[in-house]
């Protein structure tokens, strides 16, 4: 709150602790990934692909992990920045 810069805001459960955590992180990650251009895999969920241009880009989520690789590496460091914003 910008009236009230030096005040303290007491969360009363963190988001880790809550059951639906995997999926929420889950559900906000593949709503970025799908406005960035990424289609999931018809055959795994967790798998999410980039390709235009000649830039391929493959994204793995597995729970709270994230593996990606491309034949880019411009490319890969650009995502990176995306999904940091």
């Amino acid at each position: 709150d910008p009236d009230k810069p030096f005040h303290i805001c007491k969360l009363d459960k963190s988001l880790y602790g809550l059951k639906q955590a995997p999926r929420a992180w889950y559900s906000r990650l593949s709503s970025k990934l799908h406005t960035l251009g990424f289609v999931p895999s018809k055959s795994d969920t967790s798998l999410f692909i980039y390709n235009k241009s000649n830039t391929v880009i493959f994204v793995l989520i597995y729970v709270d992990d994230i593996i990606i690789t491309s034949s880019s590496n411009k490319a890969v460091t650009a995502l990176l920045k995306d999904l940091q914003s």
